[in-house]
């Protein structure tokens, strides 16, 4: 009976997990399509010369022109780090990272279109193309690093040590990106109407969508927080179980690499609420050096560490009896 209800379960996940990526990518699509017949229908008169006056451009959504040997570190920056966990999931395994990739190929593709805003810097369907990939691919990099507190708990038999039972940890968290991720998506798709109390009620949708995600991510790193408090004063044996493998077999350096991810997201998650919330043309919004500063510089530095930190090296696929063994230990986890 329980065999059946761990398999029971375990659908129920994978049904889960195939619908997130499904519903996010058709969402994606569809908003796509929307911004684009509003972008059709764009009546504002643009200035003859985009270059000359970008800050006062009403045709300019960034209100700056894109600087393309900035894109052009950013974008190979972030496709290295893409292909190279690209064949570490392969080879090394983690395939539970397999969200992360998916926004880093989305990530670099944001970054491509803006060599296109740069030579186009009126145009508003590419601004809105490379604006959604930029602003949603990372709700993938929280999303594979909630699937991987979870892995890392099981793989040193700690998870009691977690909040949430954790077999409803991911699935928890996961959904709540979800969820944000749709709204941020309707928020962007109706903040680029020319009519301008749409525009207005889509920045306050997208607005709302950045703070529920951001909430939901610091509520997710005080859970692990409070858990590795808890493995480091209480699981001695944990701790040191493996002092004497390398780096690259320490599960203390991938704990760390998470710790370091979740700071750069959570600098990057920050960043954006303050920017959305001063409006279209805030100072925020309309400077390159504050986005390089407060989005893409956290945000590469949450990928990049994966790198030399593969999650796959560490953490192996159990024997199904082990895998069932935990999942019935696990179910109950400790409240203080």
């Amino acid at each position: 009976m329980k065999v059946i209800l761990i398999f029971f379960f375990r659908f129920r996940l994978l049904i889960f997990f195939m619908a997130g990526p499904i519903l996010a990518s058709t969402l994606f699509l569809l908003t796509l399509f929307v911004t684009s017949a509003q972008a059709a229908t764009n009546s504002v008169i643009c200035p003859s010369d985009p270059y000359l006056d970008p800050r006062n451009d009403p045709c300019n959504a960034l209100g700056y022109i894109a600087n393309n040997t900035l894109t052009a570190v950013a974008f190979v920056y972030v496709l290295l780090v893409v292909l190279i966990q690209t064949y570490q999931i392969i080879y090394n395994g983690g395939r539970f990272m397999l969200s992360m990739v998916i926004g880093e190929y989305m990530y670099a593709l944001g970054f491509a279109f803006r060599f296109a805003v740069h030579n186009s810097p009126d145009s508003l369907m590419i601004f809105i193309t490379e604006d959604l990939m930029i602003v949603l691919s990372p709700c993938f990099f929280i999303a594979a690093n909630y699937a991987l507190l979870g892995r890392l708990a099981r793989e040193i038999d700690c998870a009691h040590h977690i909040l949430l039972p954790v077999r409803w940890l991911t699935l928890i968290f996961v959904s709540s990106d979800v969820t944000t991720f749709v709204i941020q998506a309707i928020g962007a798709s109706m903040s680029t109407s020319t009519v301008q109390s749409s525009a207005l009620t889509g920045l306050h949708i997208f607005l709302i969508g950045l703070i529920m995600q951001l909430v939901s991510f610091v509520f997710f790193c005080a859970i692990y927080a409070r858990f590795l408090y808890k493995v480091y004063t209480e699981e001695q044996d944990v701790c040191t179980r493996d002092s004497k493998k390398p780096w690259y077999n320490d599960w203390r350096a991938l704990a760390g690499a998470l710790v370091i991810s979740c700071i750069g997201l959570l600098i990057r998650s920050f960043y954006r609420v303050v920017e959305a919330s001063q409006g279209f043309r805030g100072n925020l919004s309309t400077s390159e050096t504050a986005f390089y500063l407060g989005d893409t510089i956290p945000i590469c530095l949450a990928i990049l560490v994966y790198v030399p930190f593969w999650p796959g090296r560490f953490i192996k696929p159990a024997h199904p009896y082990v895998k069932e063994q935990k999942e019935l230990y696990i179910s109950s986890p400790s409240i203080v």
